[in-house]
């Protein structure tokens, strides 16, 4: 992200650069009202914050969210278990909306059930609030199980190749690692979620659901 200064002009020092795209992305603010806050322009805030934000892709991504290992698995299942009773549960999905402007081609496809313009962001989180699978970019008015079955966790996933082996006997059926979903998702052997409330949910339903709910949020 780093400018050289020119004959012409002296470039925004590298912290400076930093400061305006931290700001836009934690407060949302319009390039404006940025603008003026840090004496710049608002092509220059958008430029800093395209710069910060391909630079965080380019080296914190890699660093920062990665599938874990087979050591990480059961580092996050023990800590799971431990805090919310769930065994061999290693995370959460969920979907989140990024707001967006209407693009001129195919504005519709990115209209979301909110009643405006987004992508999709699906991340799966483990207990401590760490991200580790992150897929994002698909158009906002997508269903979340569309979402997941285009992304490369469902492909590894339904073919056994994502999580380690690790199985363990949870009342007479042997379990593996496993993430929770909301009622959106699939129902698979490494995503589970809660019974839908149909009115004639028995106690144990009632206790699961709780459990379920209460490790995801």
């Amino acid at each position: 992200m780093e400018r050289q200064d020119t004959a012409f002009r002296e470039c925004i020092p590298l912290k400076k650069r930093v400061a305006i795209a931290l700001w836009k992305l934690a407060t949302g603010s319009e390039y404006r009202s940025i603008g003026h806050l840090f004496g710049v322009s608002n092509t220059t805030v958008c430029r800093c914050v395209q710069d910060f934000c391909a630079a965080a892709e380019t080296l914190l991504v890699p660093e920062l969210i990665r599938s874990p290992d087979r050591e990480k698995f059961a580092e996050m299942a023990d800590y799971t278990e431990n805090r919310w009773g769930l065994p061999q549960c290693v995370g959460a999905i969920d979907g989140s909306h990024i707001p967006i402007l209407a693009p001129q081609e195919y504005h519709c496809d990115y209209f979301n059930r909110k009643g405006w313009h987004s992508i999709i962001l699906q991340g799966v989180v483990v207990g401590k609030g760490h991200f580790w699978n992150v897929f994002a970019g698909m158009p906002g008015s997508l269903h979340d199980a569309r979402v997941l079955r285009l992304s490369s966790l469902w492909e590894l996933a339904s073919r056994g190749n994502y999580f380690p082996p690790c199985t363990r006997n949870i009342g007479g059926v042997n379990a593996g690692y496993y993430i929770l979903g909301d009622n959106a998702y699939p129902l698979q052997n490494w995503l589970i979620k809660t019974f839908p409330d149909n009115g004639r949910l028995t106690a144990e339903h009632v206790i699961y659901n709780k459990n379920i709910c209460r490790a995801r949020f």
